[in-house]
């Protein structure tokens, strides 16, 4: 995630740091026994407020709603024992563990290890790059993103994103580039695996023709080049957002934008303790499904060093929202469903966001709630 990315802020009690506010608007509100009614009327003003700040443009169309699909306990099982976790670490993870900066040959490297993969999955997904240059505190530099759709017919969509490059760092004294493991490495990997284990069943869904297909966004230039401002940050989200506000679906039924029921964001995961809050109360209530599918593989045993039911996904404390690619299909009227570990890991921003400083068993058991999310969002 980028808020502003170069300074830190306050260290809540027991926490690692926030950032400070310009790109990260922190409203911290803990919300706690007594003061959950308060806290709860503060976060519905404060996404009202966020809300009404930013203009549709029209662009939103009539969204169907989404009718999720409850797992049975049978195969929530099934699903969750067939993730990979060598695949995930070895295939996925490692080869993002490199320097990613926008038009660097990692970066290059990294964007063509995620066509070449998931133009092999069974399910034929269309993927598609938005290659631009854009001007920066530097200087012009180039950027890519990749987009891969399921079914590029379907007239709604549910996306799931992250940023594939890293933040523009010199080496440090140890001579070690800035890798960034929790950004944005592992986001992308989670992705990786979660398609790839779910390939056949997602072959099926769109054998069967369903309005509502899958999107990925592997979004370059998130980071800021120096720092972070309206303009020095979100490259290839405000690219891509743009471009699809235009481009029409295929055989009509409005633009591609509009098309998007749900854009699901992931970034800064890995590091052990996570807390995820919901940011907006227009997808709270998917917000909750993650909560429940938490509590759930909690109960059945599914989750390794998970000490209590909900662990990660949390009600009863709020940091507010943080700006990140999200943003730019926020105001073009997208429900946004941003999952981000707030506060950020300790590691954020310093050459020890690193493999080594990865939880694995977090990692995992992100995973398989991601899965299963998946599997019941999209009835799958």
């Amino acid at each position: 995630m980028s808020p502003r990315k170069g300074n830190r802020g306050s260290r809540p009690p027991g926490g690692p740091p926030v950032p400070n506010s310009r790109g990260f608007r922190l409203r911290s509100v803990l919300v706690l026994g007594v003061g959950a009614l308060i806290g709860a009327v503060i976060l519905l003003w404060e996404n009202a407020a966020e809300s009404h700040s930013v203009p549709d443009n029209g662009s939103s169309g009539a969204r169907t709603e989404i009718v999720p699909k409850k797992l049975s306990t049978t195969y929530i099982r099934q699903l969750v024992s067939e993730v990979n976790v060598d695949r995930l670490w070895t295939t996925f993870l490692k080869p993002m563990l490199i320097e990613r900066q926008p038009g660097s040959a990692g970066n290059k490297q990294v964007r063509e290890f995620i066509v070449s993969h998931l133009q092999s999955l069974s399910s034929g997904w269309t993927v598609d790059l938005d290659l631009f240059d854009a001007l920066t505190p530097r200087g012009s530099m180039s950027f890519g993103s990749v987009m891969a759709t399921l079914d590029p017919s379907a007239r709604q969509r549910i996306v799931l994103a992250c940023h594939l490059d890293s933040k523009v760092f010199p080496h440090d004294r140890r001579g070690r580039p800035f890798v960034g493991a929790t950004d944005s490495a592992v986001p992308c990997s989670l992705i990786l695996e979660a398609v790839t284990l779910l390939d056949t069943r997602l072959k099926q869904l769109k054998n069967k023709g369903s309005s509502l297909t899958l999107q990925l966004f592997f979004l370059d230039g998130e980071e800021a080049i120096v720092d972070w401002t309206v303009r020095d940050s979100l490259y290839g989200a405000r690219h891509l957002a743009q471009h699809l506000k235009k481009a029409e679906i295929p055989g009509g039924g409005g633009s591609q934008l509009s098309a998007i029921n749900l854009f699901i964001l992931l970034d800064l995961l890995g590091a052990p303790d996570p807390v995820f809050t919901s940011h907006y109360s227009e997808t709270n209530g998917h917000f909750l499904r993650l909560r429940a599918l938490e509590k759930r593989l909690h109960g059945l045993g599914l989750l390794k060093s998970h000490p209590f039911e909900n662990a990660y996904f949390r009600n009863d404390i709020y940091y507010g929202p943080v700006e990140d690619d999200h943003i730019p299909f926020v105001k073009q009227g997208v429900p946004a469903l941003h999952v981000i570990s707030t506060p950020f890991p300790a590691v954020w921003h310093t050459h020890d966001d690193t493999e080594e400083n990865l939880h694995r068993p977090t990692v995992i058991n992100l995973c398989r709630i991601f899965v299963a999310f998946l599997s019941e969002t999209l009835s799958l």
